[in-house]
């Protein structure tokens, strides 16, 4: 079961991305954690840039609704996603994994 977190300015969800892959896709769930694969090299924030526009297309929102809070530099990351109720994440997220 994802690990999803809510809070006053949205919802907290842990990812874990696996940058460097053949296609752009929402693997499934990870330790708690969203898996995704993305082409995108990791370096000079590409693969993160990668990351939010995935998401922001598998949730239909903007991609200025998704925040990287913590783990830049790192696989494992948490993200603010703005803009949704929480069934509809759950919703959108399920349909994909």
């Amino acid at each position: 079961m994802l690990d999803i977190a809510t809070t006053n300015s949205g919802f907290i969800l842990s990812i874990r991305t696996h940058p460097g892959s053949s296609k752009n896709r929402i693997i499934g769930e990870y330790g708690g954690r969203l898996k995704l694969a993305v082409t995108a090299a990791p370096e000079k924030g590409k693969a993160n840039k990668a990351v939010i526009e995935l998401l922001a297309e598998t949730l239909r929102i903007h991609e200025s609704s998704i925040h990287i809070i913590s783990g830049e530099s790192s696989r494992n990351k948490r993200l603010l996603i703005q803009g949704l109720i929480l069934e509809d994440l759950k919703s959108l997220l399920n349909q994909q994994a």
